[in-house]
């Protein structure tokens, strides 16, 4: 059987052959579930976070502890376990303040004739973390990480809880989270 195909030209299996080598390296590189390609490491055991600020926040330990654990699980092949894990992560909540920030130069009348300016808060959350990667121990590390957020100064309690610890969590997880995947 002798037959030939005519649309094909004799540099084009090259270009194929050198395509897919490519794909192949770049998935070596880079794993598409969002996280880096794991060593060995198979397990996670995430500790609950304990509130030791001075200014207490009754759901920020479980709030926090529950995305940590939520961010690894969702974005990593890794399974949670309590037992001998390959990966270990703790820490502790060592800040929470709410302190003022700037008094602005918006002004307003009020009806009895005074002038009302308008002010903005800082909420600053720190966190100290225990990395330890029981099979790779020379990429364990200890660290701390803060983060704040700037906020009208007219929101109520509730409302700082419910939007602004949010904000201010998401951004210590994702250091965290890139911290420790960095390393796989």
């Amino acid at each position: 059987m002798n037959f030939k195909i005519n649309n094909i030209k004799p540099d084009q299996p090259k270009m194929f052959w050198l395509l897919l080598l490519c794909l192949g390296v770049l998935h070596s590189c880079y794993n598409f579930t969002g996280a880096g390609s794991l060593k060995d490491e198979k397990t996670i055991q995430i500790n609950e976070f304990p509130n030791n600020a001075a200014l207490v926040n009754p759901a920020l330990s479980q709030q926090f502890s529950t995305e940590i654990q939520n961010r690894f699980l969702q974005r990593t092949t890794l399974k949670g376990t309590k037992q001998n894990p390959d990966i270990l992560v703790e820490g502790e909540i060592t800040d929470y303040a709410i302190t003022p920030t700037t008094i602005s130069s918006n002004t307003i009348q009020n009806n009895a004739g005074g002038v009302i300016q308008d002010s903005q808060n800082k909420l600053t959350i720190t966190v100290k973390v225990h990395y330890e990667n029981k099979l790779h121990p020379e990429v364990s590390f200890d660290r701390t990480y803060t983060d704040e957020v700037t906020f009208n100064s007219n929101l109520s309690q509730s409302d700082i809880e419910a939007s602004q610890v949010k904000i201010v969590n998401e951004r210590i997880i994702n250091k965290i989270f890139n911290d420790i995947v960095a390393n796989w």
